[in-house]
Formats: structure tokens, C-alpha cells, sequence
């Protein structure tokens, strides 16, 4: 059962020289449009999706068509129209005291079959998103059905501002997910 967290409540942040209440109050505010925006992606797009809390964390992930990207190639911005890729995955993480997307994370990323064998480890990057930032990529997947979706978060390297709510995000996290894998792609129109 998940135990998260409100993120409309603010826990674990205490007003300080860094944060008063209103302030605190506008992070809250801003983690809860992104928590709405997050919701919409993953019920009106995904195939499948999930989220749990994990320490000072709330990771999601969503499964969707492979999709095009513009990826910058020798300093160039290039559409990439997916070839052998199948499946789209996507992961967000939030600030669970808050609900605000974490940035500047190293994210890996590991499926597995429904026995438990790795099929493939890969780095997951940010992807700009026209409304809702999210970290994800493009695979090849083998077919439809049933996996294990295996992330692991590295501990942020970003620094943290506040004396009193900045001591968070000391330990690496990883969290494993059953996961239902649609394969397809997903049109682009033309430019």
C-alpha cells in the first residue's frame, strides 16, 4: 500500500532564513500544478503507470509508444524518428515534502522479464517537455506483455539551500515496479 505522503501538507519543511511560510506555501502550490500536469501525462497518454514513495522521494513511472525527439547531434538540434524502438518510458521524481520535480538527477533504469533476467540497463536523460518535464527513453522491447521496471537514483550532486530543510536527498534510491508493456509508436506530424 502506498504510504505517501499529502504533498499539499508541506511535511518536513519548516519555515527558516530560507523559506517562510507563504514561501513554503508557493513550493506546495507548484508542487501540486506539477502533480496535476504528472497525473494527466500518465492517465490520458500512458498504457501504464505507477508511483510510490521512496525516502524523501516520490519516483513515477509510464509506459507510452516510442515517440519522436529532437536530439542535439555535433551541436546540430535533429529530429529522431524511432526505428526499432518500441516503447517509451518515462520517469519523474518529486520532492515528496512538497511534490515539486527534482532536476539534475542520474537516473538508471533496468527491465526485466517476467522471470526476473535483465533484458536491458540503460541511463535515463531529462526530456524538455512542451508542460511537464519527466526524465525518459526510447527502447526496443521484445513484445507486449508482462516486466519488471527496476530504477535507481543516484544521489543528487546539486547543492541545497536552507540550514534547516536542506538535508535531504543523502542516499541513493531504488525502487522496482511490475509493469505492463504495450509496444508500438507513436506517429509524428509533419513539421
Amino acid at each position: 500500500m502506498n504510504s505517501r505522503k499529502d504533498a499539499t501538507r508541506g511535511d518536513n519543511l519548516d519555515p527558516s532564513n530560507e523559506s517562510s511560510r507563504t514561501e513554503i506555501a508557493i513550493a506546495k502550490a507548484e508542487g501540486v500544478a506539477y502533480g496535476s500536469a504528472l497525473k494527466y501525462l500518465t492517465t490520458a497518454e500512458a498504457s501504464d503507470s505507477g508511483e510510490r514513495e521512496v525516502g524523501d522521494y516520490i519516483v513515477a513511472y509510464s509506459i507510452e509508444d516510442a515517440e519522436g525527439l529532437y536530439e542535439m547531434r555535433d551541436g546540430v538540434l535533429q529530429w529522431t524518428e524511432p526505428l526499432q524502438e518500441n516503447c517509451h518510458i518515462e520517469i519523474a521524481v518529486r520532492n515528496a515534502s512538497d511534490g515539486r520535480f527534482l532536476p539534475s538527477l542520474s537516473i538508471t533504469a533496468t527491465v526485466l522479464d517476467d522471470k526476473g533476467a535483465e533484458l536491458q540497463s540503460f541511463k535515463v536523460p531529462f526530456l524538455w517537455h512542451p508542460w511537464v518535464y519527466h526524465y525518459g527513453a526510447n527502447r526496443a522491447i521484445p513484445q507486449s506483455g508482462k516486466y519488471k521496471l527496476r530504477i535507481h537514483i543516484d544521489v543528487p550532486t546539486f547543492s541545497r539551500h536552507d540550514r534547516i530543510n536542506g538535508r535531504r536527498f543523502e542516499q541513493p534510491v531504488d525502487v522496482e515496479f511490475d509493469i505492463n508493456i504495450k509496444t508500438g509508436r507513436k506517429l509524428s506530424p509533419a513539421a
